[in-house]
């Protein structure tokens, strides 16, 4: 018996080896939860995925075949015959440049309405309002009023409405942000000679760096997953990866392989999106939601 062994049987008694911990029904009730949510979750989208790269004649097979080898009709025919490619570079420029114009704009009216209560709670409550009214009871006027001005299929006109949707919410959460920032650093900057605008550009935006990207995203998959608006408005030159998806539901029935093709692809860069800036949307939207 080792010297150590000997002096713990000599303080307590007897020596007894260290029992391994047993994980208590709660932990092991949490990790069941944990796990049958996650599969309620991911098995849509891994079947949604198995069915993209199968043969579009086993991909309306009920039961499925199992057993069915690796396809790419499907993906050959969005990107071919349906012309998706276009279709995604129309989402993907008009999905960034409203996120841009969101922040351009909502910065400097979040940080004013944040440090000097412009418009009183009227605006703030005017905010919230504008993501009351139902979007289907402005589409009618918004398409005749861009038919007299000859703008219809025009992505400009796309990008200024999902703006008008946006740019409320984006205000919202960076007003919220702004308030949960230290006014003593922009006071020193203040006092160093900077002005308001330099402080706002080279002091509040760096702080408030992780607001800004989660608002930024959120604007873009807002108009990333926009219907409505672009499936009245738009046409074949201008047409969104959402409008071009409906398209594949036809007077045959529903494609169901390019339909999955085309979801996969439409959900590829919000996933990918997602986990690049994952760190900066958990802070932005704790640190704004608290104040």
């Amino acid at each position: 018996m080792s010297m150590a062994a000997t002096a713990m049987q000599g303080s307590s008694g007897a020596y007894s080896p260290r029992r391994t911990r047993l994980p208590s029904a709660g932990r092991l009730g949490a990790h069941a939860v944990l796990i049958a949510t996650s599969l309620v979750v991911l098995l849509p989208l891994l079947w949604i995925a198995r069915t993209s790269i199968v043969s579009r004649r086993v991909a309306y097979l009920i039961p499925p075949d199992w057993g069915a080898t690796l396809n790419l009709d499907s993906w050959s025919y969005i990107f071919g015959d349906q012309n998706f490619v276009r279709f995604f570079v129309n989402s993907l420029g008009i999905g960034l440049g409203t996120a841009l114009l969101s922040l351009l704009i909502g910065v400097p009216a979040a940080y004013s309405i944040a440090r000097w209560r412009t418009g009183g709670q009227p605006v703030r409550v005017g905010i919230l309002a504008t993501q009351i009214l139902p979007p289907i009871a402005l589409v009618i006027p918004v398409f005749i009023l861009a038919r007299e001005a000859g703008l219809l299929n025009n992505q400009v006109l796309i990008a200024v409405m999902y703006l008008s949707f946006n740019l409320p919410f984006v205000v919202w959460i960076l007003s919220g942000f702004f308030l949960g920032l230290p006014q003593e650093v922009e006071e020193a900057a203040l006092v160093d000679g900077a002005t308001r605008m330099q402080v706002l550009r080279l002091v509040v935006v760096p702080m408030a760096l992780p607001g800004l990207i989660a608002a930024g995203v959120f604007s873009f998959v807002l108009a990333w997953n926009e219907f409505l608006f672009a499936f009245i408005l738009t046409g074949i030159g201008s047409r969104t990866l959402p409008v071009a998806l409906v398209g594949l539901i036809t007077q045959a029935g529903t494609q169901v392989g390019p339909m999955a093709a085309g979801t996969v692809l439409m959900s590829v860069p919000v996933i990918a999106l997602t986990f690049i800036v994952q760190r900066y949307l958990v802070t932005g939207l704790t640190f704004g939601s608290v104040k």
